[in-house]
């Protein structure tokens, strides 16, 4: 690597070669960073360094040559249930199961998805439907007739770096099939630049043609979820009233949000140990002892009542429910916070 210093008049070639070293050395000893996911690919990343000195009371520097990196592009990809277990009557059509898939990668990608209902390790095979996959295009994160069909090859999902696409599987659940038995399903999305061990490089295949290296999960991953067999069948149906400082319903800072959850319980079974969650709002503060249960105010200590707030990892309201059958009716649980 050469560097001229710009004032050289009178200066000895063997001081030139001196602070020719001593740049050399600097450069040597500078970190170099690295950056993968979380820098987008084909971004430029350039550096410049200097020397800064004087020769006989004047001052002077040395730059040298501009390095230049364009980075890469990572393909890694995860897929989550959210809805690990969906308890459903022996019989039942359309049962559908929801997961996310999310590119975390640094660029934007293709995937390529396909659900497999015949797995190990359960005891039945859910059977598929036709269509056999779904875009929770309404985000209900339920199946309902307005969701798109997902093509192999015809609408596969293109997903900017950090962004997610929720995806339904739906299957038709045997008859004949005692309680507590369980099928799995599962989804797989692949990225369409290609697949396997985490570090393969994909020359020249990347955005801008950049190179690309396969992440973590190798450009691919998959989850399943399961269905549970049982007669009874358990919802939870929430809604919110808004308050405002104002006499209005405006969601503001200031305002009170009265949340109803109304949990039931349908069928000749019973849902066992039945235990009510629910994480207070990011951006808003739990109003003290505002907690209910059926209309009778529960304490938010953890103590002989059936409800509490805990405050670990996150706040959140806890109501132990018990042992419900259709015969319990409908459980109705109120909360209240306030909009920070």
């Amino acid at each position: 690597m050469r560097f001229e210093p710009r004032p050289t008049r009178g200066v000895p070639d063997v001081r030139r070669r001196v602070w020719r070293a001593l740049t050399t050395a600097v450069l040597a000893t500078m970190p170099v960073a690295v950056h993968a996911v979380g820098t987008a690919a084909g971004t430029a990343i350039q550096n410049q360094a200097t020397v800064d000195f004087s020769i006989g009371g004047t001052p002077a520097s040395v730059a040298s040559n501009t390095s230049a990196i364009t980075g890469a592009e990572i393909v890694d990809v995860t897929v989550a249930v959210q809805s690990p277990t969906v308890a459903v009557p022996a019989g039942t059509s359309g049962a559908a199961l929801v997961f996310l898939v999310t590119n975390t990668g640094n660029a934007s990608e293709t995937f390529l998805l396909t659900g497999d209902s015949v797995l190990v390790g359960d005891d039945f095979d859910p059977i598929p439907t036709a269509p056999f996959l779904y875009f929770d295009s309404d985000g209900s994160g339920d199946l309902s007739p307005t969701d798109t069909p997902y093509v192999a090859g015809g609408n596969d999902p293109v997903l900017a770096a950090d962004t997610s696409v929720t995806i339904i599987v739906v299957n038709d659940i045997p008859n004949g099939l005692p309680d507590g038995n369980r099928g799995r399903s599962e989804l797989r999305a692949a990225a369409s630049t290609g697949t396997g061990a985490p570090g393969t490089l994909f020359a020249g295949q990347g955005t801008g043609g950049v190179d690309v290296l396969l992440g973590t999960s190798g450009g691919q991953a998959a989850v399943f979820g399961e269905y549970i067999v049982g007669d009874i069948l358990v919802s939870a149906l929430k809604s919110q009233t808004v308050a405002d400082p104002f006499g209005g319903g405006q969601p503001v800072p200031g305002a009170t949000i009265a949340y109803q959850i109304v949990v039931n319980a349908t069928g000749s079974g019973t849902a066992l140990g039945a235990t009510f969650t629910d994480a207070i709002p990011a951006n808003t503060t739990y109003v003290a002892a505002s907690l209910r249960l059926n209309g009778g105010a529960l304490s938010d200590a953890a103590d002989a009542d059936a409800g509490a707030l805990a405050g670990a990892p996150t706040p959140a309201i806890t109501v132990a429910l018990g042992n419900l059958t259709a015969a319990s009716g409908p459980q109705t649980i109120e909360f209240t916070v306030t909009i920070n």
